[in-house]
């Protein structure tokens, strides 16, 4: 088998030499570096071949074959202090590898949309890119941002077979079904978990302070009488923080399916069996949450700048003055938040709903590669390391091991004098968490709790649809402008529901509303009836 294995390679690594000289430099982002050639069709039949071993892995021997190049990778987060030193550690392991070096380059989470927007409408030179279905995924996609990666009729072919062997092998088939568009995807899901809960994490040590009892807090309405105390014992702290997009009213505390991009209107309840498609504005579950939002910040639990605000609710907490936010819940996401904000022992979390599976939790968190980059099919080696090399990933979430972190035991790992100069807090972007160790102060077996959580998602009754929204440019446009000038201020409790709410529902049915409902409807029937 190691022989039939060695064969392969020396196949792949043939073609691509045949391939580099005949295709001569290509793209080069930039850098005058050349690119790796497209995939060739005696590549793809050596990797289709090898299903129940190892595919033949360009990154298995040192490419002398390939030309240096370097892959740009863009997340959001905070440029770290010792960025520079980490990459060179990755480059040394990535190098011998494929040939290519890593440029690390994090935006941060205020100015990210706007500084996206512009990459992307000016072509710049990149590779690799965060996406998200709540980080406009489909219509970045549907706007030719992001490659095709598995496409088999496209200008680079199958680069998931071809160069993603590794991400095939170990990502659960529902992330790809649930992120595809019309049977394609354009982005890698980052492994981790893949169900969705929603809930929040508070400030365990200022509970035990004032002595609140959380035991019995199971909803958002029983936070009242908690947020209350807060705020008359510590009028310092913001009892509750919010930001557009953490409130009561996302999809993962609200249990909506947007079906897509969540910019266009149209939803189904996850929670729910029902496929009638409504306005969300138009749903019981809307109103209450909306009504209550409003209470709260007429109490003075919520910030009042919560309809601007840019800071990160990660950010937020670091800050040391707030004592509650909502989240996207997994297991141990309160230790996780606590190891980036320095609050290791003070924070507690409280789930809301049941774990729940969609398409946008399945596309929740994922790397696209850039129309723009220059080497595609070398972009895609390096999300296949993220994969599953354990080295360079931890390098990349964590920094230099016995610089940034020590090892503990095994992969248990504990903070230095140096961890606040390389935290990224990126794990759940970055390839697969799986790889990751855990910080001494999570569950050993927090992985093992993943896969428990994972097996607990209901599934939607629209998990893997996506609307399809190119003969709706016009209404689509329309309502986004609508929603642009209502949601916010509406889901962070900034205006009187019951004065704005009637004037919003008119302006989106002006819009086109009733038309793209129609349409998704019909799209969705159409699916649901291909999966019988």
């Amino acid at each position: 088998m190691k022989a039939v294995r060695k064969s392969a390679l020396m196949t792949l690594l043939l073609t691509m030499v045949l391939s580099l000289s005949l295709a001569g430099c290509g793209g080069n982002n930039g850098n005058n570096e050349a690119a790796s050639p497209a995939p060739s069709e005696n590549a793809t039949a050596t990797n289709a071949a090898a299903t129940d071993e190892p595919a033949a892995d360009p990154t298995a021997e040192p490419a002398k074959e390939l030309e240096p190049y370097t892959v740009k990778l863009i997340y959001v987060g905070a440029v770290q202090k010792d960025e520079k030193a980490v990459e060179d550690e990755i480059n040394k392991l990535l190098e011998p590898k494929i040939n290519a070096k890593l440029d690390i380059a994090p935006i941060d989470w205020g100015p990210w949309d706007n500084d996206v927007n512009l990459k992307i409408a000016s072509q710049e030179k990149f590779d690799i890119i965060f996406t998200a279905q709540w980080k406009n995924y489909v219509t970045n996609a549907a706007k030719g941002a992001y490659l095709p990666i598995n496409d088999d009729s496209g200008k680079y072919g199958n680069l998931l077979n071809e160069y993603g062997q590794g991400i095939l092998k170990n990502l659960d088939p529902q992330f790809l079904k649930g992120s595809a568009i019309n049977g394609v995807n354009y982005a890698v899901p980052t492994n981790k978990e893949l169900a969705a809960q929603g809930g929040v994490v508070y400030r365990s040590d200022i509970a035990d302070e004032l002595g609140i009892d959380m035991s019995n807090v199971k909803s958002i309405q029983d936070l009242d009488a908690v947020l209350k105390v807060v705020k008359e014992k510590r009028p310092d702290l913001t009892p509750l923080y919010f930001k557009q997009g953490e409130t009561f009213n996302s999809q993962y505390m609200a249990q909506y399916d947007t079906l897509g991009d969540a910019a266009i209107p149209g939803v189904l309840l996850k929670d729910s069996s029902d496929t009638k498609i409504q306005s969300m504005i138009e749903m019981d579950r809307y109103k209450e949450i909306i009504k209550l939002t409003r209470e709260y910040m007429k109490k003075g639990y919520i910030n009042k700048d919560a309809a601007v605000a840019t800071n990160s609710t990660q950010d937020a907490m670091k800050a040391g003055n707030v004592f509650m936010t909502v989240q996207s819940l997994k297991p141990g996401k309160d230790s996780e938040l606590a190891n980036a904000t320095g609050l290791v022992g003070k924070l507690k979390q409280i789930a809301f709903n049941d774990p729940t599976i969609s398409t946008s939790d399945a596309a929740g968190s994922m790397l696209a590669i850039s129309a723009s980059s220059g080497d595609p099919a070398r972009a895609m080696m390096v999300l296949d390391i993220l994969h599953t090399d354990k080295d360079i990933n931890n390098l990349l979430v964590f920094g230099i091991k016995g610089v940034h972190y020590e090892v503990v035991s095994g992969d248990t790992i504990k903070a230095t004098d140096k961890t606040a100069d390389y935290n990224t807090a990126a794990a759940w972007m970055l390839g697969s968490q799986f790889l990751n160790p855990v910080w001494e102060s999570e569950a050993p077996d927090k992985w093992e709790q993943f896969k428990a959580f994972n097996s607990k998602g209901k599934a939607s009754v629209a998990l893997g649809f996506n609307f399809d929204a190119s003969s709706m440019k016009t209404e689509m446009a329309a309502c986004k402008a609508v929603m642009d000038e209502y949601d916010i201020s509406l889901d962070t409790g900034s205006v009187d529901p019951d004065t704005v709410l009637t004037k919003y529902a008119d302006k989106l049915k002006k819009a086109g509303l009733e038309k793209i409902i129609a349409e998704k409807q019909k799209q969705l029937d159409a699916f649901l009836a291909e999966q019988k």
